[in-house]
């Protein structure tokens, strides 16, 4: 049997009160090409074993960070899943090739509005200024960084909302991975909170 060429690393410390991340990260699950590495359940103790990790992701084509986004960064466990798993001689550095030529996604979702996040918004910068460490890590690493999908205002997301964007989202990984120029992804989705 073949390994998924999606690997989806989710991360989210309260899995029973998301609307929307865990709800799309089972049905992600669905999909036959997709693994899901539920962070907070494989790895309660924070103790990532990092081998297994880093096999799984030498066989991905595209890796997905699912995740809500937490005081302008991920979760606690997602960044010590990316400290420890993307390591120096590894992930990048001398020797340090193992992700180079695959692609980096992140699939995220905020408390707030899309207009608070700009130059006249509450949080003063775009959401992308918030991604640019993963999107950094992902080039660090030689991979491509794809568009991110964000859902904002998740919290209050209607049924709806979130059906669409789970569709949006699965609908980008069925079919294979395409260069970012030729995807036509929008920068945010509206509508609906954490997630």
């Amino acid at each position: 049997m073949n390994e998924p060429p999606i690997v989806v690393i989710y991360a989210h410390p309260a899995p029973r009160r998301s609307r929307v991340n865990h709800p799309l990260a089972e049905a992600l699950a669905d999909l036959p090409h997709v693994e899901v590495r539920e962070l907070y359940r494989l790895y309660v103790d924070y103790d990532i074993d990092v081998v297994a990790e880093q096999r799984l992701l030498s066989t991905a084509e595209t890796v997905v960070l699912l995740f809500p986004v937490r005081w302008y960064s991920v979760p606690a466990l997602m960044k010590l899943w990316l400290d420890d798993v993307l390591e120096m001689g590894w992930a990048y550095g001398p020797g340090g090739t193992a992700l180079r030529g695959k692609s980096m996604l992140a699939v995220a979702s905020t408390g707030g509005h899309a207009d608070a996040y700009g130059p006249d918004g509450v949080h003063g910068h775009p959401i992308d200024d918030f991604l640019l460490p993963l999107e950094q890590t992902a080039l660090q690493c030689g991979m491509t960084w794809m568009p991110p999908i964000v859902l904002h205002d998740a919290d209050r997301a209607n049924t709806d909302a979130v059906a669409l964007h789970i569709e949006h989202v699965a609908r980008h990984l069925a079919a294979p991975p395409l260069p970012p120029e030729t995807l036509e992804w929008p920068e945010t989705e509206a509508s609906g909170e954490d997630a």
